[in-house]
């Protein structure tokens, strides 16, 4: 399958429930609210092809402080490469899944929310029955939204991690069922104002040309999703037994799909180039790179990996086969079968544009949406 492409910090969750007087009835959908009245309480929802995800969390400054928070690896894309449909088992266990986000959301009285869904519920045929069901029975109303939507709140969701010597910006989201990759210029913004500037990045279809940029804002050289993430890649492969082999051929099966990309032939020069990773697969790498046995974002979020350091964690992955990495603490249990399609996606990338360093974000389509509804708003003070 080809690639789709145009033509041409959130504190960690605290416990926080609120009493449950005042919820309203499981079928209806929660009251949204789009003027920003007092500054209060937000949500985001991303519902991918592995996982479904949101946080709850309210402006505190340049950044947002998390309330509450949901995530449950739901399957949801589990045979839509061989059907084209989703199943009946995963949509089940993706409405159960949402409906204790239901009730998150109505224990916190959320008001202004966006509840999205992505590249699963984006090729499905069945996805319009998917999201009728969801609505029928948990009140919610998902939105499926195209691929450069999902690049751009990635891309958003870093900016916090953006380096003011930055000229040169690739931003890496390995999800599920696709990788956006966003490549920006920033050369033309002043270093102070690189950070905030990416806020209002705005990606969409282009034709030949791409259209013009206004002074002091970041331009899109490209971008791209391709329609290969953790989980897909993985069952596109799920016939060759050796572990190793199966690395690499899934390894340079995703650069193929790389060669429409444009800087894929241009790359950026060293100096003033910056790589953001975005995703389960770059925090479980950098996790086991520090040796976490229990995961904690404060230092995983802005760690930057030089490229041999993440070679070495994939070098060793590759060394503790498919049993050792099922009972590795760094990994997880909900992350050891698909962290070698990740790897390999992360490998590839770094082969194609040789680098010094790579930035790890914990962050993504949900910091993405938080950011983008409050910078709306106008209740976050400058990055």
């Amino acid at each position: 399958m080809t690639p789709e492409r145009p033509a041409g910090a959130a504190a960690h969750p605290k416990s926080s429930r609120p009493n449950r007087k005042g919820r309203t009835p499981g079928g209806t959908e929660p009251k949204r609210q789009t003027s920003p009245a007092d500054g209060g309480v937000y949500a985001a929802l991303d519902l991918g092809t592995n996982s479904c995800r949101m946080l709850i969390a309210r402006p505190n400054g340049a950044q947002f402080e998390v309330i509450d928070s949901f995530s449950r690896a739901v399957e949801l894309g589990t045979g839509l490469e061989s059907t084209g449909r989703l199943g009946h088992g995963p949509m089940a266990r993706t409405v159960q899944a949402l409906r204790i986000c239901r009730r998150k959301l109505d224990d916190h009285s959320v008001r202004r929310m966006r509840l999205v869904a992505t590249e699963a519920c984006r090729r499905a045929r069945n996805s319009s029955e998917f999201i009728r069901k969801v609505q029928r029975e948990t009140g919610l109303r998902l939105e499926i939204i195209p691929a450069e939507e999902e690049a751009r709140l990635a891309v958003i969701s870093c900016a916090p991690l953006v380096a003011a010597e930055t000229e040169q910006l690739l931003v890496i989201d390995i999800g599920g069922g696709s990788t956006e990759l966003v490549w920006l210029d920033l050369s033309g913004v002043a270093p102070e104002e690189r950070r905030r500037s990416i806020l209002d990045v705005k990606l969409g279809l282009r034709s030949v040309e791409m259209p013009p940029v206004k002074p002091g804002a970041p331009r899109v050289v490209d971008w791209i999703s391709v329609p290969l993430g953790v989980a897909t890649l993985r069952e596109q492969f799920t016939d060759v037994e050796d572990d190793a082999a199966r690395f690499a051929l899934m390894s340079w099966h995703f650069e193929e799909q790389l060669q429409d990309f444009s800087p894929y032939e241009n790359p950026a020069p060293r100096e003033g180039f910056q790589i953001i990773g975005t995703s389960g697969t770059v925090t479980t790498v950098a996790a086991s790179y520090l040796g976490l046995k229990r995961y904690d974002r404060n230092k995983v979020d802005g760690l930057r990996m030089t490229s041999t350091q993440i070679d070495k964690v994939i070098r060793d992955y590759l060394q503790l086969g498919p049993e050792g990495r099922r009972t590795d603490p760094r990994i997880g249990r909900e992350r050891h079968g698909l962290i070698m399609s990740g790897a390999a996606i992360l490998q590839a990338l770094m082969r194609v544009w040789p680098t010094d360093v790579m930035s790890v974000a914990d962050r993504g389509l949900r910091e993405g949406l938080l950011y983008a509804q409050m910078t709306r708003d106008g209740v976050l003070a400058g990055l």
